[in-house]
């Protein structure tokens, strides 16, 4: 990581509005100390009361909404504070501001609510989901260095860490199945390997991963632990079970709309500063910067997150079970039968089920395709999409789609079977509706079958 001495501090605790003078006044005990920079996870043992305590940001003439900093650049009341800040010793945590490719106010409050959501001392928010990604691998790993991976990733991820980190920055990856302890332990190079890499919940094959032991094993061995939580927030909190860094792409269930696209990274502030460093930080030098306008969006959303995620997860636990009964393969961490459903039990925040994916294995892509098109065009149970976390059921075949990056190897490996169905579901209309959906859809694709025979 990058000398944070030239940059501003990051803090998430309360600050006050400067007013008038840029002279700043040490008795005002603005600084936090680290007790209070700390989200106390012992007292709040649910993300949702975790949120509710977070500090609340009011508007600029009282408010109940933050009001929108959309400004590019900001102004000082005198010359020698443009120095004091360049120079660190004013910031962010003082209320004093540089450029929004910096710190924002309004992304900061938005930051200050994911840090809140995942545990973490800290975090900042960005533009993409996998701005975020890269951004905090090569802030952790230089030119030469090695990392581990889980084999099950996403396939954007997947290609950052097969072909774009190797030829651009000279980080090489070795892929792992994650379920295998000894494995990871074994692929971990003591000295060289840096961060070891996974998704807390696999996309799309819903491998939910042992964060307690992975951790562990990698703490061993000196190397960071980085997991993207996208699939199951508030479901799985991954910093509480021993990952230094969370990452998200905030446009899934977060956002909830699939209107917006963002990412964010949750962890120490240690990592936050030296990712906003003026010389070293990725966030300030690569500018993946979020919107303002974008952040405000976003911060109102977060707060009913909790019972969207309860909604989400419920359906998909009666989805998932009634499709089994039907003599379906379907692959859901709540079902009994799901390898790591005792794991994600003994882990997982109370009250928050099992997540909002379920996988259907229609075993042929040509069987996938016709099962999607009737549930979207005969009966409207849900609509053919990629992505996640959206109020409708969103549908896609993942080896042809967000895993197609992958070869055939490769997604051999990852357990991707081509007819896999990734099933987001939503929780717009009735919950028996959109299963009468789901039979007369699957009624009619049997039906259509049986008569393609003669």
């Amino acid at each position: 990581m990058g000398d944070t001495k030239s940059h501003s501090n990051f803090v998430i605790s309360d600050n006050k509005k400067r007013t008038g003078s840029d002279d700043f006044d040490d008795s005002n005990n603005l600084m936090p100390t680290k007790k209070q920079m700390l989200f106390p996870s012992s007292t709040h043992d649910d993300p949702a009361a975790s949120l509710a305590a977070a500090r609340h940001e009011f508007g600029e003439h009282g408010g109940v909404n933050m009001s929108i900093e959309a400004s590019a650049t900001f102004t000082v009341m005198e010359p020698e504070t443009m120095r004091r800040m360049f120079s660190g010793e004013l910031g962010p945590d003082r209320d004093f501001f540089i450029y929004s490719r910096h710190f924002n106010p309004t992304v900061l409050n938005l930051s200050r609510h994911m840090a809140a959501l995942e545990f973490t001392e800290a975090a900042y928010c960005t533009s993409s989901g996998m701005a975020a990604i890269s951004s905090v691998l090569l802030q952790l790993v230089s030119s030469g260095g090695h990392m581990v991976a889980s084999r099950s990733l996403y396939g954007g991820t997947h290609t950052l860490l097969t072909h774009f980190l190797p030829r651009a920055c000279n980080i090489t990856t070795t892929f792992v199945d994650i379920n295998d302890l000894e494995t990871v332990r074994n692929a971990i190079v003591l000295g060289q390997t840096k961060v070891l890499y996974f998704e807390s919940v696999s996309n799309p094959t819903l491998s939910v991963a042992n964060i307690p032991e992975l951790s562990r094993i990698a703490h061993e061995k000196g190397v960071k632990v980085v997991v993207d939580n996208t699939f199951a927030p508030m479901v799985i909190s991954p910093a509480r079970l021993g990952a230094d860094v969370v990452v998200h792409s905030i446009s899934k269930f977060i956002s909830g709309g699939a209107d917006i696209i963002a990412g964010a990274v949750c962890g120490p502030a240690s990592l936050v500063n030296s990712m906003m460093d003026l010389h070293q930080g990725t966030l300030m030098l690569l500018g993946p910067t979020m919107n303002a306008k974008v952040a405000f969006e976003l911060s109102e959303r977060i707060p009913h997150l909790g019972l969207r995620m309860k909604e989400h997860c419920h359906r998909a636990l009666v989805f998932a079970t009634r499709m089994k009964k039907l003599g379906l393969k379907v692959i859901y961490p709540g079902l009994e039968d799901h390898p790591n459903h005792n794991l994600l039990k003994s882990f997982g925040n109370k009250d928050y089920g099992f997540g909002g994916l379920l996988c259907v294995d229609m075993e042929t892509e040509e069987r996938a395709n016709r099962l999607m098109n009737h549930l979207q065009n005969s009966t409207q149970f849900g609509l053919m999409a990629v992505s996640l976390g959206y109020y409708e059921t969103l549908m896609s075949c993942s080896g042809s789609s967000t895993s197609s990056e992958l070869n055939a190897e490769e997604k051999a490996l990852a357990g991707i079977s081509p007819g896999l169905v990734r099933m987001s579901i939503g929780y717009i209309g009735t919950l028996e509706q959109r299963w009468s959906q789901f039979e007369k859809a699957l009624s009619r694709m049997q039906d259509s079958a049986t008569f393609n025979k003669y």
